[in-house]
């Protein structure tokens, strides 16, 4: 997906120093029990696909899996780890997102970011909204949740 990879600590970039084809690949998390115990108790879904190991053993997955949101969740968490909305970001305005692929106990999964698209506000000159691809992966480089996710971000002044 990247061919450049960028890394960032400390203060996080503004709009002005986003450009199309940037990316970056966060650092990876294992999934472990204790993540589909703490989703299933935040969120209410204890569905048995993701709480009851003999009831899971006979679906299409053979087993347990963590929850696709609960995915999406982590993957947040693992983007914010590279830290280029430090500061700078001023709101997570949407995405369009797809499950691909199970993510099971024991995955180790990463996220790999990629701008698509960096477009200066047209009603507020302080601020713009970049559009960044995003996939996450599993350890042998399946791709299991993907899309696009859009950002406001300040401008430098």
């Amino acid at each position: 997906m990247s061919l450049l990879h960028t890394e960032t600590s400390g203060p996080g970039l503004f709009f002005d120093e986003f450009f199309v084809g940037q990316s970056w690949v966060s650092p990876a998390r294992t999934i472990t029990e204790a993540d589909v115990v703490a989703f299933a108790g935040i969120s209410g879904d204890f569905n048995p696909l993701h709480t009851d190991e003999e009831f899971s053993k006979t679906t299409q997955f053979g087993g347990r899996i963590f929850h696709g949101p609960g995915v999406f969740a982590v993957a947040t968490g693992l983007e914010a780890r590279l830290g280029i909305k430090d500061g700078t970001a001023i709101a997570f305005l949407g995405m369009n997102w797809s499950l691909r692929a199970a993510v099971r106990i024991g995955d180790t999964i990463k996220v790999h970011q990629q701008v698509a698209e960096a477009r200066p506000s047209s009603s507020k000159p302080d601020r713009g909204v970049v559009t960044f691809n995003v996939q996450v992966t599993n350890q042998h480089d399946e791709v299991c949740q993907e899309g696009q996710w859009l950002v406001m971000f300040r401008r430098k002044r």
